[in-house]
């Protein structure tokens, strides 16, 4: 098959399914790491001769490095569509991916951060040495925490979105769905700092115009690497021992809520998931804290009393 194809199915994820240009990006990738496999591994063939060994020999290869699960799983999501593409344009007869399963394994339970963990990643982001960024910071924490938002949804927030008088941000996510998601002071509070101390300051000295809320110390648009980086800088110069990733963050989130007694499709709303079953994972890590309520608050829950009747 011409190359032109991949070309094509860019456009068509970009025009069509109105992608991001991040996820267009991610099936790039995915496409290109498996032209790659094939290149080494017995020579490069076109799209409609790619077989089901091939595929076979390829998920072996993803399994003997490690990939995570979910990882292998967007994989094939990525080839599947690719092909139905192909074949919805007669440039294919069949999907080589079609049958393909996934090793069966225990789902894990997303990580978080209780309270008390939160409280010391807020005191790290304070402590940056520049007093200017560490501004940046901990809007950039409260934002995340506060709101749920993915990284990506942050690092493309605009000033427009943020309404002050009524602490709603309006999100645009996946597919370019927008939602609305309220914020609480402390947000609001860090944010206004933010702007006055370090973003404004920013743009002015490198002449730059655009709408980010968040800049780095160039007052470019903050990227999602740059947001990882400045994660990691921060569980740096706090006493917590774990590694953070942005995700982690909107986990947490979640879990806050539910562990507080917020409603399930609330917080579906919030985290802008499509369905209610990809909400329900937060349910697992609520456990302790409804079986602490339930010993709590249920009369025939704690022990019998060791004291002899009189």
């Amino acid at each position: 098959m011409p190359d032109k194809t991949v070309a094509e199915f860019m456009t068509y994820l970009r025009g069509e399914r109105q992608y991001s240009a991040e996820t267009v990006k991610a099936y790039r990738e995915d496409l290109s790491e498996f032209s790659q496999f094939l290149a080494e591994n017995g020579g490069t063939k076109p799209w409609d001769q790619v077989d089901h060994l091939d595929v076979e020999v390829y998920l072996s290869h993803l399994y003997d490095h490690h990939y995570a699960r979910t990882s292998i799983a967007r994989k094939l999501s990525t080839m599947r569509s690719f092909y139905h593409f192909l074949m919805s344009n007669q440039w294919a007869q069949d999907d080589p991916f079609a049958y393909v399963q996934l090793k069966k394994h225990q789902d894990h339970l997303p990580r978080f951060f209780d309270e008390r963990e939160m409280t010391a990643l807020f005191t790290a982001a304070a402590a940056n040495p520049d007093k200017t960024l560490a501004t940046r910071d901990s809007a950039l924490l409260e934002v995340l925490y506060g709101t749920g938002m993915r990284v990506s949804e942050c690092v493309n927030l605009t000033l427009g979105a943020i309404d002050f008088e009524n602490r709603l941000m309006l999100i645009t996510g996946k597919g370019n769905k927008q939602r609305y998601v309220p914020f609480g002071h402390y947000a609001a509070d860090a944010l206004q700092r933010y702007f006055t101390v370090a973003r404004t300051p920013l743009m002015t000295a490198h002449d730059l115009h655009h709408e980010f809320v968040f800049v780095n110390y160039r007052g470019q648009q903050l990227t999602t690497a740059g947001v990882t980086y400045l994660l990691n800088q921060i569980i740096k110069r706090s006493s917590l021992t774990t590694d953070i990733h942005p995700h982690m963050l909107r986990h947490t989130f979640a879990t806050h809520l539910l562990n507080r007694g917020a409603d399930l499709r609330s917080v579906q709303e919030l985290l802008g998931h499509s369905s209610l079953s990809t909400t329900q994972i937060y349910t697992h890590v609520t456990r302790e804290h409804l079986q602490r309520d339930y010993r709590q608050f249920f009369p025939r829950a704690t022990e019998k009393s060791t004291q002899k009747p009189s």
